[in-house]
């Protein structure tokens, strides 16, 4: 076995849940082998690069191994290798926030709240 179609990789190495999902995903447009837009019939083999729109991540792939069948997390990771970059780091700026429901901010909250967002 020297290739398989992506849509089935794709949910055979767990990057997405369902092979329908993997096939939607397809056709929206958010596969992509070796920089072309994929099909879910479009085939992958080793040494192809797959990027994948997974939730709000762009994963970028490179296939190793071509497998059909679902396994199990362990013998998937041994797969692919992830390439995709790190998330930038989130800006260390606090943020100011009231549980909910819990009504307007009393005088002395408002005094505190703007000295937390003006810094005086």
């Amino acid at each position: 076995m020297e290739s398989t179609r992506v849509d089935r990789w794709l949910w055979a190495v767990r990057l997405t849940k369902t092979r329908p999902d993997a096939a939607a995903a397809c056709r929206g447009g958010h596969v992509r082998v070796n920089d072309k837009p994929a099909k879910p019939a479009t085939t992958v083999s080793p040494g192809d690069e797959v990027r994948a729109r997974v939730g709000d991540r762009t994963r970028i792939i490179e296939v190793v191994r071509v497998i059909q069948k679902r396994v199990g997390a362990a013998d998937a990771a041994t797969c692919f290798i992830d390439r995709t970059p790190a998330p930038p780091p989130e800006a260390a700026i606090p943020v100011a926030r009231r549980e909910r429901g819990a009504g307007r901010p009393t005088k002395r909250e408002r005094r505190v709240l703007d000295k937390f967002r003006f810094g005086q």
